[in-house]
């Protein structure tokens, strides 16, 4: 039995038991943990070019920033950001955009220096093609976290994180208290359903930044979830791990938007973070090791390269994944 110290395994079941829109397929997730690579990752794969180090305090802080801007990129056309002559979307333009900056000289790990930018000017560090959705939203992560390092930590994130112990769980509470937009919670009926997205992969990120050592050197990285956002769901559907009913499939399929914290769109990420506990089960019956935060990257990856055929993700304008 995974372990739960943070009750999103508790309540995304509770969502499961009794979902409308969404269920699990047993011969889907059988035929998905079939293709999962052995072995996992021992590390979060963190050395990417546009992935960023400085010293210690300031990869903590770059890493904390990083998961505070880190949602919502869907949207046509597509903000694309150029770095070293190659234009970059997702995910990874927003690295490329921090990338940018800092190459270019500005100490995005600093709250004082943050806590000084105008709106125009956090603007200005996501130009690229096109806008970043939820603008609005990132100017104010960006000044939260200004604050929050400022007061809460002495500018610095690693006081946080060696106050957690070297339990990633703790570190996750620490965060969505100081940082109230990783307080990522929803409501099902009248259960409480939190998901910690963006908290539970700063802890992940850390632990690839740091290679696992020191300010990434976590004793409890098992007891994370999934991530649920809307690229893993996508890709469960595709391999039939995960399946909608016939009217939520149709709105999905014609890319209408779920409200955030609908019923369809709180069953869809619970059954994401159900699904991923399945699949670490069927990996344990056979003798593997296995953490959700592994088989999370895994499906990622398979996230970036579907076919064009493939279903597309939901859509929910959240600032939450």
């Amino acid at each position: 039995m995974t372990a739960d110290p943070l009750g999103v395994r508790a309540a995304a079941q509770q969502v499961l038991s009794s979902a409308r829109w969404v269920r699990l397929h047993p011969e889907g997730l059988d035929r998905l943990a079939s293709l999962l690579p052995h072995p996992l990752p021992d590390l979060p794969d963190w050395d990417h070019p546009l992935h960023w180090r400085g010293t210690p305090d300031q990869t903590a802080n770059y890493v904390l920033l990083l998961d505070a801007l880190n949602f919502c990129f869907w949207g046509e056309p597509r903000w694309r950001v150029s770095y070293a002559g190659t234009w970059h979307d997702g995910y990874w333009a927003l690295t490329a955009a921090l990338r940018r900056a800092l190459d270019a000289g500005l100490p995005l790990y600093d709250p004082s220096f943050l806590s000084q930018l105008t709106d125009s000017q956090i603007a200005d560090l996501f130009a690229g093609d096109g806008t970043i959705p939820l603008l609005e939203w990132r100017i104010a992560h960006i000044r939260e976290v200004a604050h929050g390092l400022s007061n809460a930590s002495a500018g610095t994130f690693a006081t946080l994180i060696r106050q957690a112990r070297r339990r990633a769980t703790q570190l996750v509470r620490l965060v969505v208290q100081v940082f109230p937009s990783f307080d990522d919670v929803a409501t099902y009926g009248t259960l409480r359903v939190p998901f910690y997205k963006r908290a539970q992969l700063l802890c992940s990120d850390l632990a690839g930044a740091f290679q696992g050592q020191d300010l990434g050197h976590f004793d409890d990285l098992e007891a994370l979830t999934a991530f649920a956002d809307y690229k893993l769901p996508q890709v469960l559907r595709y391999y039939g791990a995960l399946e909608y009913h016939p009217q939520l499939a149709a709105r999905i399929d014609a890319r209408q938007e779920l409200p955030a914290g609908s019923p369809e769109e709180v069953e869809i990420r619970a059954a994401t973070i159900c699904a991923v506990d399945e699949l670490l089960a069927r990996r344990r019956a056979a003798g593997y090791h296995a953490a959700a935060w592994q088989v999370d990257w895994v499906l990622w990856k398979l996230g970036q390269a579907l076919p064009p055929h493939a279903p597309p993700y939901h859509r929910t304008r959240t600032r939450y994944y």
